[in-house]
Formats: C-alpha cells, structure tokens, sequence
C-alpha cells in the first residue's frame, strides 16, 4: 500500500512512452499509485503487460487495473472498431484522426479522480501531450482547466488537481527527459495495431520513430519490417 510518509500521487500509466515518462516524474516525486483502464483497443493485452512491467521497473507497488466496457460498446474508432482500418501516418490528414477514442480520457480521469480521493492523494498525473501528437482534442491545456473545474466543484474536498508535465513538451524532449529519468523504454508500447511487434507505420509509432531519432537515440522495442 501506499507510503504515507510520502505524498501520494495517482498516475494514469497506458504503458506508452509518454505515460512511462510521466510514471517516472510522478514516482521520483511522490509515492506513486498507478492505474490502468483497458477499454477494448486493440493492443490491450500488450498495453496491461506494459503497466505492469512499468510498474515493477518503477517499484510503483500500489496497482489498480480497470476495464471500461463502454468505449468498445460505444466505438467510432479505430482503436475500438475492428472494421475501421488503422491508417498509416501519412494518411493521416489535419482533422481529427479515426484513431481518437471520443472523450477517452474523461473516462480515465473520472477513475483515477476517484480513487485519488479514496487514497488521498492531491496530484493525478496524465501523459497527455499537444505537440507532435495526433491532434487529439482531449489532449489540449484547455480541456485539463476545465477538467480541473470539475474536480474542484465534484470531490469532497475540492483539492485533487490533475497534472500534465508534458503537455507543451515535443516528442524528442519526452524522449530526453525519460532518459534522464531513467525511464525504461524498454518496457513501453505505443503501437496501435499490432501486440506482437509495433507496426513503424501508424500514426503512434512514427511520432516514437522520429522522436528517439531526433533525440539520437535507438528506440529499444522491436518493429516488423517496414
């Protein structure tokens, strides 16, 4: 269970890169509590063996692993809808990609909001990220003041705050910062497609590609050939 000599903080921890690097700020900073909500993606298998794998990496001991079976049921997306087909990066164009789950992540935070409360924690850490990211609207600085809005009139005391120490980040500086973070790469999954090997092709695991290449650095996961 959680320390409480220690601050507590929850992080909402997919397994990808981004979310591995704000595991780690949140672990270096706090006692950290992850969690975990599969939803019916595609990879979620591979993603829960990420968490996990992270988790022991990051001697993050407080775990809590969810299922939401309203995003599959509801879809619209190609994370969800086995007939929609993941597009390749470049045939993604400057609207909103069929890969965005509609309003995602205030299903996440409404769970990890709620177990903040019953921990006690005051900070929710969420890997979202603006630039060199797919565009999502749930993703913006703007949607986490009006969320924080929320938290503040709906919880008991008022006083959890949800965190995004990447948001204004590039993928290249995520990619630095997790280094020097040491956070492990290794373990992480980004791909939106495949469990076995990342594809390299989709919109997730191009934006990882040039980040590690820009950052001069091999990304250590496997891709199928390209």
């Amino acid at each position: 269970m959680v320390d409480r000599a220690k601050s507590c903080a929850v992080v909402l921890l997919s397994g990808g890169m981004d979310s591995c690097v704000c595991a780690a700020l949140a672990a270096r900073d706090h006692d950290a509590a992850a969690v975990h909500v599969s939803y019916g993606q595609r990879t979620e298998h591979r993603e829960r063996q990420s968490f996990l794998a992270i988790c022991e990496r990051l001697n993050i001991r407080d775990k809590l692993v969810v299922r939401n079976e309203a995003l599959g049921a509801i879809g619209g997306s190609a994370l969800t809808d086995g007939t929609i087909a993941v597009p390749r990066a470049e045939a993604v164009g400057h609207g909103i990609p069929v890969t965005y789950v509609p309003f995602r992540n205030a299903h996440f935070l409404a769970v990890a909001v709620s177990w903040a409360e019953v921990l006690g924690a005051k900070k929710v850490y969420i890997g979202a990220v603006e630039p060199d990211s797919s565009g999502y609207p749930d993703c913006r600085p703007a949607y986490y003041s009006a969320f924080n809005a929320v938290v503040k009139a709906g919880t008991k005391e008022g006083d959890i705050e949800v965190v995004t120490p990447l948001i204004a980040m590039r993928k290249v500086e995520i990619v630095r910062l997790g280094l020097e973070l040491g956070a492990p790469f290794d373990l992480t999954w980004s791909c939106y497609s495949r469990e076995d090997q990342a594809c390299g092709v989709c919109d997730s695991c191009v934006l990882r590609l040039r980040a590690f290449e820009a950052a001069g650095v091999r990304d250590p996961i496997s891709y199928a050939a390209r």
